[in-house]
């Protein structure tokens, strides 16, 4: 008989000793998320300004998940958010203090930013109806924008003979407070709302479409996923997406943790990640931890539900799905949009258009190796893809000209186009807020005269001069608001949109 080493303890000190660790574990982890929680509160006191009543107003008419039931309709949802600007209008911009009554505030009636400027305020939803309906297309906005990112595609999708409805998502337009509470499930649900109400004003025989921006991007793809799981509603044909948001830093998960101590009035600038004058008419220039936690729980999910999928062969039941994308994206990951979505569609005619970076201006020494890298993934003459892949990338490094570069689905080879397009001498990239709005956007764009009568600007913004002048950081104003081959996108969309017409009138034609 073996006697047991008289080296070895006994069970019991194991345990005691495990118990110990697993405490003394737990006691570091949360002495970290006090010194985050702690140090966040006041760094962000430190850093923000006081905040405005527009930051701490959360309209009472917005609606939720739970307001937006599947018998819902679109007058119900219009019904309280013309309460929730109601609510604005009467508490901030009646009430609004002398001392920001300045000509650049959206709250003041009468300065430059005011969304009245223009003869409708884009920060409601819209519907643009054709006299003879072909189609119809929900346009999806993104996160702390408005429906007016949407308005030049839907205008253009109208001209084709598209109903349009370019949807406000919850907790947008109104004030920058509205998006400390919503959520990406108040999202999904009116995103749900908008689908039921296009379909129902088309009727069963037309395509329908989603046109999703930025957040706008993801609803929309969550929207098809969720029908794969079962969840009834409207099939689209086909899907547009402007720079989706697949997949976001991890550090907008920690976002919720610093702002733990926002309850108490002294750290109330912890719910907040930015907060900046409210310049802009038609975005928030001020950005709530909530928001970064929502999408980063929202992208989460979409990634979960491709994992799933993707095993079991269900993305089958996707639509095609065309994507215009900028190489480089401060808002969201290129990466994602690659490897988290695209590499997992089936072959069913979708098509990534990749915008490169203006190679001519010779920054590729200063641009992250990281995006370059990515690039040369996706002309890999070795690996075939499942869907089209568009780059419109300068002709050559000597030229402002740009072309597409185009390996069609199943195939390696480059083929490429002239365009008969140029970047423009003084931008080097696109930009994420820059993707819907061309050129001559009367807010965004560059290339509209400025006018005494007309709103402010930005797009013609290029400051130059002394630091710590300025209220906001000049990166802000000088990163590029307009898409220079917007020309190209919108007829790429046109296109898109006739295709699904034809292949809805081909299916049910076959037997």
């Amino acid at each position: 008989m073996t006697m047991p080493s008289s080296s070895a303890p006994p069970p019991r000190r194991i345990t005691s000793r495990l118990r110990v660790w697993l405490v003394r574990l737990a006691l570091v982890a949360v002495t970290i998320v006090v010194t985050l929680i702690v140090g966040g509160g006041f760094d962000a006191r430190r850093r923000h300004p006081e905040l405005k009543p527009w930051h701490r107003l959360v309209p009472s008419a917005e609606p939720t998940a739970a307001d937006l039931s599947e018998t819902a309709t679109l007058e119900d949802y219009l019904r309280r958010e013309a309460a929730v600007f109601d609510q604005v209008h009467r508490d901030i911009e009646v009430p609004l203090a002398e001392a920001d009554k300045t000509p650049a505030n959206r709250f003041n009636a009468q300065g430059v930013s005011s969304p009245a400027r223009l003869p409708h305020d884009y920060n409601r939803t819209f519907e643009l109806a054709p006299t003879t309906v072909r189609g119809g297309a929900l346009l999806i906005h993104g996160l702390t924008d408005s429906p007016y990112s949407m308005r030049a595609l839907a205008e253009r999708l109208t001209s084709t003979g598209f109903y349009t409805l370019s949807l406000r998502m919850p907790g947008h337009g109104g004030v920058p407070g509205g998006l400390t509470r919503a959520t990406w499930e108040d999202w999904m649900a009116a995103v749900r709302l908008g689908v039921r109400h296009v379909r129902g004003r088309i009727g069963p025989g037309l395509p329908l479409l989603m046109v999703g921006y930025s957040n706008g991007g993801a609803l929309a793809v969550k929207y098809t996923l969720d029908l794969i799981d079962g969840q009834t509603g409207p099939r689209p044909d086909r899907l547009v997406l402007l720079s989706p948001m697949m997949g976001v830093t991890p550090f907008a998960r920690l976002s919720s943790v610093i702002g733990a101590l926002a309850p108490i009035p002294y750290f109330d600038r912890a719910a907040w990640l930015d907060v900046l004058p409210e310049y802009n008419p038609f975005k928030f220039n001020s950005f709530p931890a909530n928001a970064a936690r929502q999408t980063y729980d929202l992208t989460n999910a979409i990634a979960a539900e491709i994992d799933r999928h993707r095993g079991d062969g269900r993305l089958s039941g996707l639509p095609p799905i065309l994507t215009f994308q900028s190489l480089v994206d401060a808002t969201v990951s290129t990466e994602a949009v690659v490897h988290t979505l695209y590499s997992a569609l089936p072959r069913n005619g979708s098509e990534l258009v990749m915008f490169d970076l203006n190679r001519s201006a010779h920054l590729d020494p200063f641009i992250r190796p990281s995006d370059l890298a990515l690039l040369a993934t996706l002309f890999d003459r070795h690996a075939s893809r499942d869907y089209t892949l568009t780059v419109l990338r300068n002709v050559s490094e000597e030229t402002l000209d740009i072309a597409e570069w185009q390996i069609t689905a199943g195939t390696t080879t480059i083929e490429k186009r002239p365009l008969g397009l140029a970047w423009p001498a003084d931008v080097f990239s696109l930009s994420h807020i820059a993707m819907p709005f061309p050129p001559d956007d009367p807010v965004y764009g560059a290339s509209v005269a400025r006018t005494p009568s007309g709103p402010i600007r930005l797009g013609l913004l290029a400051p130059r001069g002394e630091r710590s002048v300025l209220t906001v950081p000049v990166d802000t104003l000088m990163r590029v608001s307009y898409n220079p081959f917007f020309g190209y996108l919108s007829d790429r969309t046109v296109a898109w949109a006739v295709a699904s017409q034809s292949s809805r009138e081909q299916s049910e034609r076959v037997p």
